[in-house]
């Protein structure tokens, strides 16, 4: 009986000692090297894996970074520091990365707005969306204000107000899943810094936007006549603000009727 135990202990401790050889020989022979300065760049991202930079999660965009087919500035939620630390790991020049935030392109509250009917049902916009008239309000532009982009923040920085979004530009780090969730795509990436805005998305003449909401762009040009820099252009009836341009003087603001241009 003893000699049997002994082999069953011999023939356990040889294969143990054989699986272990063929395990190690697997292991360097199906090795996959990592770029160390992928693990560096990686180590350096902060890790939310928003998406906001176009890759799959932050290990998605330091393989791109490392290989050269993203630049180093590419994470909005890291922002400039830490563009500058992956610059340094990178050894190239650190490459100027402008803050920016959401905003939602809209004031149609429900003070301002005409309802056409009462919706009941999935409290998401999406679904909103497919109903007749694009959802409750006669405004098929604006926001919806179901509160899809508010669940969907990662950064609790958008918030439904009186039936709006409305980004805390403060706790925004850019990412992007509100803008991808909003089905009327009225919301944009805008300059931190951008002074003035325009508050609405409507692209309807003067005459139907005014029976549909009370504080939309008739797109009466009053804003691009007083504009000195030439950033204020009206396409489609519908005001847009060329950041570049801008200089912050604020008589447009001023001279919109609607007050849909509006200050920070």
């Amino acid at each position: 009986m003893l000699a049997g135990i002994l082999t069953a202990v011999a023939v356990v401790g040889v294969l143990g000692l054989l699986i272990g050889l063929f395990l190690g020989v697997a292991g360097k022979k199906f090795q996959v090297d990592v770029d160390e300065k992928e693990q560096l760049v990686r180590a350096l991202l902060p890790g939310n894996n928003c998406g906001g930079c176009g890759f799959p999660g932050c290990d998605g965009l330091a393989a791109a970074i490392a290989s050269g087919s993203a630049a180093v500035n590419a994470c909005p939620v890291g922002g400039a520091e830490v563009a500058q630390q992956i610059a340094k790991v990178m050894g190239v020049e650190g490459a100027e990365a402008v803050r920016m935030t959401a905003f939602v392109r809209c004031s149609g509250s429900r003070e301002k707005t005409v309802k056409q009917y009462e919706y009941y049902g999935e409290m998401d916009c999406r679904q909103v969306f497919v109903v007749p008239g694009h959802g409750d309000k006669r405004c098929s532009y604006g926001c919806l204000g179901y509160g899809s982009c508010q669940r969907t923040c990662p950064f609790d920085a958008i918030h439904v107000v009186d039936g709006v979004a409305v980004v805390d530009a403060e706790a925004c780090k850019a990412c992007g899943k509100c803008m991808a969730v909003c089905p009327n795509h009225l919301i944009e990436l805008v300059p931190y810094g951008a002074d003035y805005l325009v508050r609405c998305s409507s692209r309807d003449k003067g005459k139907n936007v005014r029976a549909a909401c009370e504080a939309g762009c008739i797109g009466c040009t009053l804003c691009t006549k007083v504009c000195e820099s030439g950033a204020i252009t009206v396409t489609n009836s519908l005001a847009h603000i060329d950041y570049a341009k801008c200089t912050g003087c604020g008589k447009c603001a001023e001279k919109c009727p609607a007050h849909v241009i509006v200050m920070r």
